[in-house]
């Protein structure tokens, strides 16, 4: 939920997430935690507020390797579906 609030909004503060979903400040925040060692968020200060951004870029090799994973199951089903005389 956090992500997808995220993707939809410019720098948001962790209380404007919290006021936008179904979950305390302190989920939000532990959430944000998560994001922010995965790499996945940018944070900055202005004034006395944390402002959150998503930046997907470190998604890219994720998607890459679930791509190739999933053509090599692709492959592997494909040969499952063969006969077994080998037609």
């Amino acid at each position: 939920m956090v992500v997808r609030r995220l993707l939809t909004r410019d720098a948001v503060t962790a209380t404007q997430l919290a006021g936008d979903l179904p979950m305390t400040r302190q989920a939000v925040a532990k959430h944000l935690s998560a994001l922010m060692d995965a790499g996945l968020l940018e944070r900055r200060r202005e004034g006395r507020e944390t402002r959150y951004q998503l930046t997907p870029e470190p998604l890219g090799d994720v998607t890459e390797w679930l791509r190739t994973v999933g053509d090599e199951w692709d492959e592997r089903l494909d040969r499952l579906r063969r006969p077994v005389g080998g037609e």
